[in-house]
């Protein structure tokens, strides 16, 4: 059950540095983000979003810093799995499995009684407008479907702290509107939400607070309205304006584009998650893998390269 203490910080990062060999993919990352928040996380291709929310979930060590959530080190697997929901980019489904048994399954993972998992399984199928293909083979879903059951996934055992990478990805105009008013009924329940996504109008739409991480580093955070005041870019800017200022280049410029592309996407895209990484999975489980494991099949997964 999200908390209902708004003092308190479900999110606080400390200084944290991320480094592979040479290479510096964070560099001194610190966020303080209050109960109830939907923070929305921006960054060009590269700057490290997803490292940062692999450090957040403690999916990865940092080199260096700490990670606190809901008051609890993420080092602490056993005390801060139950908090925590995650949707990776790629979710981490099983093909063989059917909606209906994926979530089950993860209900049992998540120590739900049978009964209310039931229960919270079928209000969540019909919302998402699955409920007549719970019971089909996750394989021959479309993009969006897998997204829909990947974000009840992450969901389900009402966490105090869900993190979210890229959650519109493959939806259609309609579900791309009904996740994010879940996103809004989820933070007014007091979960926080971190949000890390390249479309801007729906941090707009949604976001009390933003962050933009830039060459491995936070370079600017506020409100929507702070940020693009600050950015100085007139009474008609936009969050999109602030971004391109702050991030200042071509770089940011060709990010725009291709996220416009992607928000442009036709609605019934069938492409399928590639299979990658089980370390990727969802947090609620210690093995670091949301299956039952290689015998029954291999999930599709995000293979944790860097955005």
């Amino acid at each position: 059950m999200p908390s209902t203490d708004t003092d308190a910080l479900a999110i606080e990062a400390t200084d944290l540095r991320k480094t592979y060999g040479d290479e510096i993919a964070l560099d001194g990352v610190s966020l303080s983000i209050p109960t109830g928040t939907v923070y929305g996380f921006l960054g060009p291709n590269g700057a490290g979003k997803t490292t940062t929310m692999r450090l957040l979930t403690g999916l990865s060590k940092p080199t260096s810093g700490t990670v606190r959530v809901c008051g609890t080190a993420v080092d602490d697997r056993r005390a801060v799995v139950p908090h925590l929901g995650y949707l990776p980019e790629t979710p981490p489904l099983y093909e063989e499995f059917s909606a209906r048994e994926q979530l089950e399954y993860t209900a049992e993972l998540r120590d739900i009684p049978r009964e209310a998992a039931e229960d919270r399984i079928a209000e969540f199928l019909d919302e998402f407008d699955l409920a007549a293909d719970a019971d089909k083979r996750i394989g021959t879903y479309s993009k969006g479907m897998k997204q829909k059951t990947a974000f009840i996934q992450a969901v389900l055992h009402d966490p105090d702290v869900v993190f979210l990478d890229e959650p519109t990805s493959g939806l259609d105009p309609r579900a791309a509107r009904g996740l994010r008013e879940s996103i809004v009924g989820l933070a007014e329940r007091g979960t926080t939400v971190f949000l890390s996504t390249h479309i801007l109008p729906v941090v707009e739409a949604v976001a009390d607070e933003v962050g933009v991480l830039f060459e491995g580093r936070v370079v600017a955070e506020g409100t929507p309205a702070e940020l693009t005041a600050r950015a100085e870019t007139g009474s008609g800017g936009s969050l999109e304006d602030a971004f391109l200022a702050v991030t200042g280049g071509e770089s940011a410029e060709r990010d725009r584009v291709g996220a416009r592309a992607e928000s442009e996407s036709e609605p019934g895209d069938e492409s399928e998650s590639k299979p990658g990484d089980e370390s990727e999975s969802e947090p609620g489980d210690e093995s670091g893998s949301t299956g039952v494991g290689a015998a029954r099949s291999t999930p599709t997964g995000d293979g944790g390269a860097d955005e």
